[in-house]
This record gives C-alpha cells, structure tokens and sequence, in this order.
C-alpha cells in the first residue's frame, strides 16, 4: 500500500469521529433542558453539560490528526479562564492533548523517510528511534543522534496532513456554536479563519525551519531563551538539535512557585522581543511547545505558525498601549479611530474604551502582579457579558487584519502566565524593551 493511499479511509474515520459530537451535544442538551424542567438550576444543568461535554469533545480531539487536534491545542490555552468546578475534571484531557496523539507505524514513518531523505535515508543516522518522542497536530518527533554524533529531532509530517487539516477545519466549523458551549467568551469563527489561513504555512517543514534558524540566530548564546538549531529540512521531514529539558505542563502542575515565575518571565521576554530580534512572534503558544532546560533556559519548539513582523510590533499597537496605560481616554479613543480599531461610523464612549482595556494591561501598572486562574476568569466574564456596558464596546470595536494573530498570541500567552500561577514584574520587564510605551510618571526626569 502506498503511503498517499491511507488518505481517505483516514478522513472517512475523522469525519464519523467528528459527526459523534454534535449526536452527543443534542441528546445531552436535552436531558439539560429536561432538568431545568423539573426544578434544577439552570446555571448547574448547564454547567453539568459542560462537564459531560467537555470529555468526550477532547476525547474526540485527541484521537485525530490534522486540524482537529489544531484546533483543541488552540482552545487548551484558554483552559485557565474555565470555572474551577468545569475545568478540573478535563484538565488532565487537555494537558495530554498538547503533549500527545496517537503515533504513525513505523513502517509509514520509513515510507515518509524514505521518499523525503532518500532510500539509504539510515545513512544520515548514527541511531533512530522508531518510537515517537511525541506527537502534534500534523506530525510526529522521532528523536535520534545524527551521523555526527548530535542528538536530534526528527519532525515527520503525517501523510495526507495538508489534505487532512481542510477536511477537518472544514468540519469543525459547521460545529463552532457547539465548541462555544464550552467556552462562551471565545468567538470561534475568527478562531478558525486564522487556523486555516496558515495551513499551507504549517504543513511547508522548509518555510516553518526558514523561521526556526531566523529564531536560532537571533538567540544564539542567549542566557534565557533556547532555540533549537535546524540541521536539515525537506518539505516533510525537519531535523532539529535535540531540546532535553522539563515540558511546561509538568512545570505548571508539579513546578514550586519560583519555578513557575522563572518560566513566567522568561515567556514574557521571548513574547516582547522576539519580533525585534527575529522579525518573527510566535504564534503557537500553549504549554506543549516549551520545556524548561537544567539551566533554567526556556526552550521555544514549533514554529509553523508564525507571524512576520520585520520591523518589530506595530507602531500603533505600542502607542495604544501607552494611552491605555496612561489611563488617557481621549488619545486611546483618537487612536483607535485613526489606526481602524474605531470604525468612522461608530460612535463610543472614550471612557468606556479605557475601562474595558485597563483591566487587560493591569498586569503592566503595577510592579508586581500574580497571574491566577480566577483573575483570568473575572477578566473573561468582565468582557464577556452583554449585560455590562463595558462589555458592549467589545462588540463596537473593530480589530484589523493585521492585528488578529498578536491579539490571539497575546490572549493565548497570558493564558499560559495565569495556568503557570507566575508572579513577577512583568511592567518593567515590558518597558525594558519597550521604553516608548513608559507612562509619564515612571519617566525619568
């Protein structure tokens, strides 16, 4: 059987996979209702949907390759902003999500390995493990020692992933209403627009190793970030130096608190300088992509999805920024008109903006903040309710294109700060790299 044959039978079992939720989703919705029918509480029958939801859909999400388990990666990171008492029981779920999938025989890996390095492809290896080291969205990591000695990761792209990742998307899509019974504070559409908008970016090994080296370069010798050197790429096969160190799950759930803080700031100073540094954010962050060196070093792995930003962030997202943490209304509001944030026939309160932004920089006006799971929580249900006037002017304002993926990579890093518990600094860890957005009260004279 030929590698490409093994397409359709896949996505046959993908779509009858996928097809399961939304069957399961009405029968529980209406033993939901049917409570709320006799007297339960409606917030607790829904609530108790959630629980008995969310399991089977990460389930689900786990068991498939491609866009599926993209997608659940994506919603993993805003697991932090859940209600204690629906987190927990799928917490464990969605940790085994970002770290795991269920592998590729040996025999397609040799197949794949084969057809991109050669016949003689063992020649490149002085060893090769046919076990995977682990799993991800659209490929899996072989772990090995090269010809020279180094040990390496050996990235090998599912066969069929670009073909898998459209059928899959294509599919969650129809279900997005559904997925937003478990987080209702997250608008799915742009979610999934985004996912597919960088398919082909993802499933292309020499672009995403043309940005990992970028990374490499500028990182090179750095005493807080670690970035793995490319050895060799073809379109579906991407070798890299070999990363040893402690996942960042094990360090939100095992690790003590300075362990957590130093994971913490050292997220932030990858998250603030890598545009500047490498002309590049990256736009994958949830706690499967980091590991945590002996060194202390935080360790950055994936870079599939990146966004290019040659010339750092925005002029105008930092000087957003600065009104904002100026507690300036009238300039946060002007700027919001002038840079498309505002759109010209929409008419709000610049007080309002300012109160539904401060909140969201709080973490960046005090010089010491505690990132926590119920801080993220008050923020989520703040924004998120229509009932709140400050809520509304979240669905007044406009977000433009080219801000989309730093406004997802920014919600999904503080995600990781708040399920981290990580304290610290973090404003003037920002104004370091970012004296321009410094409040006049902290310049110096």
């Amino acid at each position: 059987m030929q590698v490409s044959e093994q397409l359709p039978q896949g996505t046959s079992k993908r779509s009858a996979k996928m097809a399961s939720i939304p069957l399961s989703l009405a029968g529980r919705g209406a033993i939901g209702f049917g409570r709320q029918l006799i007297g339960q509480s409606p917030d607790f029958a829904f609530a108790d949907l959630q629980e008995k939801t969310a399991e089977q859909i990460f389930k689900v999400l786990g068991e498939l390759k491609g866009g599926a388990m993209k997608f659940g990666q994506a919603l993993s990171v805003f697991e932090a902003a859940l209600p204690e008492e629906i987190a927990k029981p799928y917490r464990e779920t969605l940790v085994k999500l970002q770290e795991a999938a269920p592998p590729l025989p040996a025999r397609v890996v040799h197949k794949v390995l084969a057809k991109e390095l050669g016949e003689h492809w063992r020649d490149n290896f002085a060893e090769f493990n046919d076990t995977p080291a682990a799993s991800a969205s659209i490929g899996q990591v072989h772990k090995g020692i090269w010809k020279d000695g180094r040990e390496v990761a050996v990235k090998i792209q599912y066969p069929g992933a670009k073909e898998a990742l459209i059928s899959d998307l294509n599919q969650i899509q129809r279900f997005a209403k559904i997925f937003q019974l478990l987080l209702p504070g997250v608008e799915m559409k742009p979610l999934l627009e985004e996912l597919k908008a960088r398919i082909i970016e993802e499933v292309d090994y020499r672009y995403e190793a043309s940005a990992q080296s970028a990374c490499f370069e500028a990182y090179k010798g750095d005493s807080d970030i670690a970035i793995p050197e490319v050895i060799m790429a073809t379109d579906r096969v991407l070798v890299s130096q070999w990363l040893e160190g402690t996942p960042l799950s094990k360090v939100i759930t095992d690790g003590t608190q300075d362990e957590r803080n130093n994971a913490g700031i050292r997220l932030a100073r990858f998250h603030f300088t890598a545009p500047m540094r490498a002309g590049l954010l990256h736009a994958d962050p949830h706690p499967g992509n980091f590991r945590v060196l002996k060194d202390g070093r935080l360790g950055v792995l994936d870079f599939g999805a990146c966004n290019r930003l040659p010339n750092g962030f925005p002029e105008p997202f930092k000087r957003l920024l600065k009104n904002a943490l100026e507690g300036d209304a009238i300039a946060l509001y002007n700027g919001f008109k002038e840079d498309g944030f505002i759109l010209s026939d929409v008419e709000v309160s610049p007080e309002l903006v300012l109160d539904y932004l401060l909140p969201l920089v709080e973490p960046l006006r005090t010089d010491y903040f505690a990132y926590s799971r119920d801080w993220l929580r008050t923020q989520s249900v703040r924004v998120g309710d229509p009932r709140n006037p400050t809520a509304k002017i979240g669905f007044q304002l406009n977000l433009p294109p080219e801000y989309v993926l730093i406004h997802r990579v920014t919600l999904g890093t503080t995600g990781i700060f708040c399920q981290l518990r990580a304290e610290g600094n973090f404003r003037d860890e920002a104004l370091s790299w970012f004296p321009e957005i410094t409040p006049t009260h902290l310049q110096k004279s």
